[in-house]
Parts: C-alpha cells; sequence; structure tokens
C-alpha cells in the first residue's frame, strides 16, 4: 500500500467499503475484501483483534489464500485475543499459516478478567473495521486518520499493557 496519506484517505488505492454495516455477513464480507486488499497492495501492517475470531471467516480458503499472497512481502501482522481457542478449533487454515509464517505474526493474548473488553477491529496504516457491537455485528469502517490514530492508539494500550504473549506458532509436547 502506498504511503500517501491522501491515496490513502480517498480510498482510491483500496476501493473498500465505508461507512457503518450492519450483520454477520457484512462484516464477514468486509474482512475478506480487507485481506484480499492487503494482499493487492502489499499492506506493510495488520493488526486483528477479537475476543475470540469466532464470528470471522479465518479459516476460508479465499482468506487463507489473500494472507499467504500478502505474507510473501514480509510485514507484520499482529493478532490480540482474550481466548485462542475458537480459532484453534475454527480456523484449521488459519492455524496452518500461523505456523508457516510465525516470524512475522506476534499473539498476544488478554488477561481473562478484561476479556469482553477487548476490541473487535482490523487495523491497517490505511484502513480500519470496528466493530461497536458484537451480538448484532454493527460497526464502522474507513480511511480516516483522525479515527485510525484513536483505534490505534486503544489498541497499543491492549497490546503493551494489557496482554502477554499468547497462541504460539509451533506446540511443543513429549
Amino acid at each position: 500500500m502506498s504511503d500517501d496519506p491522501r491515496a490513502a484517505a480517498s480510498g482510491s488505492l483500496t476501493g473498500l467499503a465505508e461507512g457503518r454495516f450492519t450483520g454477520r455477513e457484512e462484516f464477514r464480507q468486509r474482512v475478506r475484501d480487507a485481506l484480499a486488499c492487503a494482499a493487492r497492495e502489499g499492506w506493510r501492517e495488520i493488526i486483528v483483534s477479537d475476543t475470540d475470531f469466532h464470528d470471522w471467516p479465518l479459516g476460508e480458503r479465499a482468506v487463507a489464500e489473500s494472507l499467504q499472497t500478502w505474507s510473501k512481502s514480509g510485514h507484520s501482522f499482529t493478532m490480540l485475543a482474550a481466548d485462542f481457542g475458537p480459532v484453534m478449533r475454527q480456523h484449521a487454515r488459519f492455524v496452518q499459516w500461523r505456523s508457516t509464517w510465525g516470524h512475522i505474526v506476534t499473539a498476544r493474548k488478554a488477561g481473562t478478567a478484561q476479556a469482553q473488553e477487548v476490541p473487535s477491529m482490523l487495523w491497517s496504516p490505511g484502513w480500519h473495521l470496528h466493530r461497536l457491537d458484537r451480538e448484532r455485528c454493527v460497526g464502522l469502517c474507513g480511511h480516516q486518520p483522525e479515527r485510525r490514530a484513536l483505534l490505534r492508539e486503544a489498541l497499543n494500550e491492549w497490546l503493551v499493557r494489557r496482554s502477554g504473549p499468547g497462541f504460539p506458532a509451533t506446540t511443543l509436547g513429549l
């Protein structure tokens, strides 16, 4: 993705949706579209955050292909969750991708006392998706620099102060 903030703000490079979304399928489609765009444009950074990623389409073939294409550019992918169990049970393709590309993926686990507070969002330097209501899958997405800056500050608080390492790339056992 271009680092030109004017291009990102106009949406001319990404073609991604702007504004309000409602419903699980609309939410899932916006995640799919964002990851496909990241693959096409080579976004340098992606942060995803959710309580457990239950509603996310991470296990879908198209999403896995987008992540595979995007990861070849060697950027960074950060993931924050309160519980990675559903990811490991429901999203086998994502787990395999995470294993392969562990060197560019940082996974953080929020403290259990704060599980329901974990924000549900996808953030990049040029676009964001923020699910405000998990039950109804209602949220906002867009290119607005001010909103992206505020969301990044909220994510940094979680990533730096309110979480620890989680979801290892490999599991060692006897």
